[in-house]
């Protein structure tokens, strides 16, 4: 197998504004929505993006008919989310906008994905489905890594989750890509012909931190926005309507006990082990 290095290829990368895990978490109204006010690209979808540009940049680039671009979903702070990937060097965005989608699960979720990368897809030019959609494995608030399954499925297409490494090679002449599983105590390798959906760790690569100059050029790169009219999807679909899931309830985390202060006064040593044994530490 040769690896298609002269053929260029349209990538989609899912990407999402989440809370910083920096401060705490909250959920707040009735529906027990999280509190979304402090706000960044998610972490987890760095290395989907940067599998992508690597990818991309192995083929050439954009100059060479390569594309890669940031898509997500959300309100209007959710824009920063594609800013952030335009100047890691994603070559043009997509933001899916409309007041219906807040409280959406990943049920929900997935059908506007599905149908923005479509949209997306069939753009003057593009092909009828991007090579390849790149998610990360996980989103940083929800942590369900339900999304990418889902997607895949209302796409119809292949799909690797949790890949640790990704390339496109040639496989009897067509295009396919191959990725890397890491388990606890093994490694598999899996391939699938394009059009396909990887889902990427934490593992894969190193992501690059936007520089001056892709700060200044993220200012000149296209953001397309997009109403769920824009893509043929009823309101009641999508937020808490179009949801499969919800919260019914929710209650602040309690605050965290002192603990147990041990006062040195010659005896301290025994006192220790003796809480450690009590608490079956030791």
């Amino acid at each position: 197998m040769q690896e298609s290095a002269d053929r260029p290829l349209n990538i989609v990368v899912l990407v999402k504004h989440v809370p910083d895990a920096q401060f705490d978490r909250h959920l707040s109204g009735p529906a027990h929505t999280l509190d979304r006010s402090e706000s960044i690209l998610s972490e987890l979808d760095e290395y989907a993006l940067e599998a992508a540009l690597q990818l991309a940049e192995a083929r050439g680039g954009q100059s060479a008919g390569n594309m890669v671009t940031a898509l997500t979903m959300g309100p209007d702070a959710a824009v920063n989310a594609v800013k952030k990937s335009l100047q890691m060097g994603a070559y043009q965005g997509v933001h899916v906008n409309d007041a219906a989608l807040a409280g959406s699960d990943a049920a929900a979720t997935s059908l506007v994905l599905a149908a923005a990368v479509q949209h997306a897809a069939g753009a003057p030019g593009a092909p009828a489905m991007p090579d390849l959609v790149l998610t990360g494995m996980a989103s940083t608030d929800g942590e369900t890594s339900l999304v990418p399954a889902q997607l895949a499925e209302r796409l119809q297409l292949a799909q690797i989750t949790f890949a640790s490494e990704i390339e496109v090679r040639d496989v009897d002449g067509a295009p396919a890509v191959r990725a890397r599983r890491d388990g606890d105590s093994f490694s598999e390798t899996l391939e699938a012909p394009l059009p396909a959906l990887v889902s990427v760790t934490d593992q894969a690569n190193e992501p690059r931190y936007p520089n001056f100059k892709g700060i200044m050029a993220a200012k000149k790169k296209t953001i397309t926005v997009l109403s769920l009219q824009d893509l043929g999807i009823e309101p009641e679909q999508t937020g808490l309507a179009g949801s499969w899931t919800s919260v019914a309830a929710s209650a602040p985390r309690p605050p965290r006990s002192a603990g147990t202060i041990i006062t040195d006064d010659g005896s301290a040593g025994v006192a220790l082990v003796d809480f450690l044994a009590a608490s079956k530490l030791i």
